[in-house]
């Protein structure tokens, strides 16, 4: 056990030290505001403060973990070593030249996320406003790389110190917008989406429509076997999450209520952890998500775990806490749909902290780094895609992280034209875990 002195135990600091010390890099850690406690202790120790108490192991603070609610914060981003840091400190005789624990608790709780900024035109918060875009470190896992060096700090004073060592994992997530490109859709969608067809001039697709449903061919959105095969050839905490929000003009699926598709839904969940990809109306709206988290456990049969927000649009905090509500367990939301990195700085799952109400809350967030739902543009082939890809994983590996990919099912469909993602998923399905 170590003792950390502090001048308050607030509940910021309470969550920022359990995410750091236990979270990411696995050994306890005990809080104490009092000196004597503190100083009568013989074990490993030291103390975040403005000042130090003595010739103890020393790190710095800036005010952030001792304050309460949202202030416009002076960020002012430098390098060192081989990454970047902020919150900079000037005591001779602290152990880092930033605040490690408030830049993670900056990161991890999208503090800039809460203040003014402009948003996009689906109403997000741009990767182009954040602070890991702007400084160029957007696309490292800064808090993990922190957390490591921290660790190595603590091993050079006790070098007897021990750790609970993670593993790398890989997570890949299949987000479902549509489910079927032409079946199960309704005679006037089907008509209709013929007459479209046919006035584009689309004639391969017409006929692909109408051999589908006349069933001399599979509908080119059904990838789901692909999927359940690489999973039983490698089992993958993987996640399939279905929308299931009604038709509009964001959500195309077909009815939930439909037999394929529970048929379908049921099939895969037998294989592979099945959730709920919220519809855009729902994300702001308590009982709209409500109404469609009951359809996924009438569909299922059991308690509603994992969530993905559509076009992964989250509103801080209103979205997390309707999720809470409901007693969700998982989101795996927390990305950029067109960039690539670590929205959050981590690659490391975390608990959702809301700075209103100043407490942690049980909500488990899972951050992803890679995301291709039809819409990059900037990747035109299987060796850019690995490229990319595996520069993400090696800086991964190093931290003991999650690697987490987001990919729509249609990805993997012949209408798309990129065949090579499938390769790029099976690559990714058989990397090593270590």
């Amino acid at each position: 056990m170590l003792l950390i002195h502090v001048q308050k135990v607030t509940p910021r600091v309470s969550y920022t030290f359990k995410q750091i010390c236990k979270r990411i890099l696995g050994f306890d850690v005990d809080l104490t505001s009092k000196i004597e406690s503190f100083i009568a202790h013989d074990g490993p120790k030291f103390s975040y403060g403005k000042q130090p108490l003595g010739k103890e192991l020393y790190f710095q603070s800036v005010d952030l973990l001792f304050e309460h609610g949202l202030n416009d914060l002076d960020i002012q981003v430098f390098d060192w070593e081989e990454t970047k840091c902020f919150f900079q400190v000037k005591h001779e005789n602290s152990v880092l030249p930033f605040d490690i624990f408030a830049a993670t608790f900056y990161m991890l709780t999208r503090y800039e996320e809460y203040l003014p900024h402009v948003k996009d035109n689906m109403g997000r918060f741009p990767a182009t406003e954040s602070i890991a875009y702007t400084h160029n470190f957007l696309q490292d896992p800064v808090v993990d790389i922190w957390a490591y060096k921290f660790r190595a700090i603590l091993l050079e004073k006790y070098p007897d110190l021990t750790f609970k060592e993670k593993k790398f994992t890989v997570i890949p997530v299949i987000s479902v917008s549509q489910t079927f490109a032409y079946k199960n859709k309704g005679i006037l969608r089907a008509i209709g989406g013929g007459i479209r067809d046919l006035w584009k001039l689309k004639f391969d697709e017409f006929t692909n429509r109408l051999k589908v449903s006349v069933g001399l061919k599979k509908d080119p959105y059904d990838t789901f076997d692909f999927f359940i095969d690489l999973q039983k050839n490698k089992k993958r905490k993987s996640k399939v999450l279905f929308g299931l929000g009604d038709y509009s003009n964001y959500e195309k699926n077909i009815g939930y209520n439909h037999l394929h598709h529970r048929t379908t839904i049921k099939h895969i969940a037998d294989y592979m952890d099945v959730g709920l990809k919220v519809s855009y109306e729902a994300i702001s709206d308590l009982s709209i998500l409500k109404k469609e988290k009951q359809r996924i456990e009438s569909i299922l049969n059991r308690k509603l775990e994992y969530l993905l927000c559509s076009f992964f649009k989250i509103k801080l905090p209103e979205a997390y806490r309707n999720f809470i509500e409901l007693e969700i367990g998982e989101d795996y939301s927390m990305g950029y749909s067109r960039y690539s990195g670590f929205r959050a700085g981590t690659c490391t799952p975390f608990m959702f902290y809301d700075l209103d109400y100043e407490v942690q809350t049980p909500l488990v967030i899972y951050s992803f780094c890679f995301a291709n739902l039809g819409n990059r543009d900037d990747i035109s082939d299987s060796a850019s895609a690995r490229k990319e890809i595996v520069s993400y994983i090696e800086k991964i590996k190093k931290v003991k992280g999650a690697f987490i990919p987001v990919f729509s099912n249609t990805l993997f469909s012949d209408l798309v034209g990129q065949l090579f993602w499938k390769s790029i998923l099976e690559f990714i399905w058989n990397i090593d875990d270590d």
